[in-house]
């Protein structure tokens, strides 16, 4: 593998050799517990005043990875690092006792100890915890990735995330931002009143989204089952039941390739909220990313602050390719126009697979500073109300930032018989060769039935979130565990 060290075999050989040796002498070298840890960083705050060359009679415990060990004989110093930092420790044989210091000095890089130290200032300034005892909390039987250069394979780095988390200060930081992202959309939607539900992963039938489903086989009930593509139709059903704003942050799945922006494992968040309508969850939207922005303190190029940039999806088609999606509402009349303009015209598209096609290539790329998209064809969009002013329109938007989309909203379709109207024509679609078209759902139409108010609702996708938060370019470097091929 890319970065396992030179002669492995040999180490973890070695290193057996060291764990036999201390179950020998006694010594457990995989205890229960070490209680009463504190976050290196905690420590590393409470003396940042201290001077050069001070010492404390403070005690501390902490807990941690040896990083690094610098010295023998009667003082050594070693890095220990944690979750939250590293600090300097100070091994001295006249406190340890000769034993003991020796015991410590016998330890690899990547083993896990526990120290109770008293912190110091080094004179060259470095915080420091002076060894007054340890414990061994896990012999480590693997060497760590190469210290000077980190982990740096790539497909090590996905594959092996605990390496890439063990190896890079800069991995650590990224998913405990990824999870300061999440914490700050639930505190956020939580004090505007909506309530957090869970809804079905394996569906009897999959919808919510254009997007092809993972089957499998449920034995007892002998029947088919999809892992969830959205939680969309659910969660309307909540609003029909009369909870009025709710939320689900959770995974989805679509049995789709693999690119920098789409892993067919992914998280999303979706809300909706009764008495909305698409502008007001636009509103939202701006205020919940520019609140995650504030909380990681996002330092990139990008100005989340509202309003955002906003331009309805058939003038920004127009001004980018000179093709009027409104003009020509037919396929073969719509493919005319693109192939006047030297645009390809992919030969098995349908309409509504043409117009994704414009905007997939022609305008998303573009969309650099967040930005909404509005008003999208009605063939798109099977689940948004019609536009109250513009024919064969609906309220949708999409948000965009750093060329990337990271949310699709509506003003959500409410009236039945239109609802079952629109699953007729993406059955006619399906027809016609889109994999991608809607499943009818006749529960789901029944429920609309009872009556749902009028509603706003979004679905924000996570990862790209935290990938326009970070700077990042591709999806796997956001999530812990990626999808890889063999």
């Amino acid at each position: 593998m890319g970065d396992e060290p030179a002669g492995s075999s040999e180490l973890l050989a070695a290193r057996r050799r060291k764990l036999d040796a201390l179950r020998a002498a006694g010594v457990e070298p995989f205890p229960h517990q070490f209680a009463g840890v504190e976050p290196i960083a905690e420590v590393r705050a409470a003396h940042a005043a201290l001077a050069a060359g001070e010492e404390t009679e403070s005690p501390h415990r902490v807990a941690g990875r040896l990083a690094a060990r610098r010295g023998q004989g009667k003082m050594a110093f070693l890095d220990l690092v944690d979750r939250s930092g590293r600090i300097q420790l100070q091994a001295r044989a006249d406190v340890l006792g000769a034993e003991a210091m020796e015991r410590l000095l016998a330890l690899d890089l990547g083993d896990l100890i526990g120290v109770d130290g008293t912190a110091l200032r080094s004179r060259r300034g470095e915080l420091t915890l002076r060894v007054d005892a340890f414990t061994l909390l896990a012999k480590s039987l693997r060497a760590p990735p190469e210290k000077h250069h980190g982990l740096t394979d790539v497909e090590t780095r996905f594959r092996r995330r605990e390496l890439d988390l063990i190896a890079n200060e800069d991995a650590r930081g990224l998913f405990i931002t990824r999870a300061r992202v999440i914490s700050t959309v639930r505190r956020f939607l939580d004090a505007d009143r909506f309530i957090e539900v869970e809804t079905p992963v394996l569906q009897p039938l999959y919808g919510g989204a254009a997007a092809r489903p993972f089957t499998t086989h449920h034995n007892a009930l002998n029947r088919e089952l999809y892992l969830r593509i959205a939680t969309e139709l659910y969660l309307k059903r909540l609003i029909v039941g009369g909870l009025e704003r709710v939320y689900e942050l959770g995974k989805d799945f679509r049995n789709e390739g693999l690119d920098p922006r789409h892993n067919p494992e992914f998280t999303m968040l979706e809300w909706y909220e009764a008495y909305a309508d698409y502008l007001d969850v636009a509103d939202r939207c701006e205020r919940l990313v520019h609140a995650v922005a504030e909380e990681i303190g996002y330092t990139g190029p990008w100005q989340f602050a509202p309003p955002w940039k906003r331009e309805t999806l058939a003038d920004a088609i127009r001004d980018r390719t000179g093709v009027d999606i409104l003009r020509s509402r037919e396929r073969d009349a719509l493919g005319d126009q693109m192939r006047a303009r030297g645009l390809a015209v992919p030969e098995q598209h349908t309409w509504p697979q043409l117009v994704d096609e414009l905007l997939s290539k022609h305008v998303e790329p573009t969309l650099q500073e967040p930005t909404l998209l509005l008003d999208f064809p009605v063939e798109l969009s099977p689940f948004a109300k019609r536009h109250r002013d513009s024919p064969g329109l609906v309220e949708r938007f999409e948000a965009y930032v750093g060329g990337m989309e990271i949310a699709n909203a509506f003003s959500e379709l409410n009236d039945p018989d239109e609802q079952r109207r629109r699953f007729v024509q993406q059955r006619a679609l399906a027809g016609a060769g889109d994999p991608e078209a809607q499943p009818y759902d006749e529960a789901f139409v029944q429920a609309l039935e009872q009556g749902m108010p009028p509603t706003g609702g979004i679905g924000i996708g996570i990862d790209r979130l935290v990938m326009a938060m970070t700077g990042r370019s591709s999806i796997r470097e956001v999530v812990l565990f990626p999808a890889m091929r063999d």
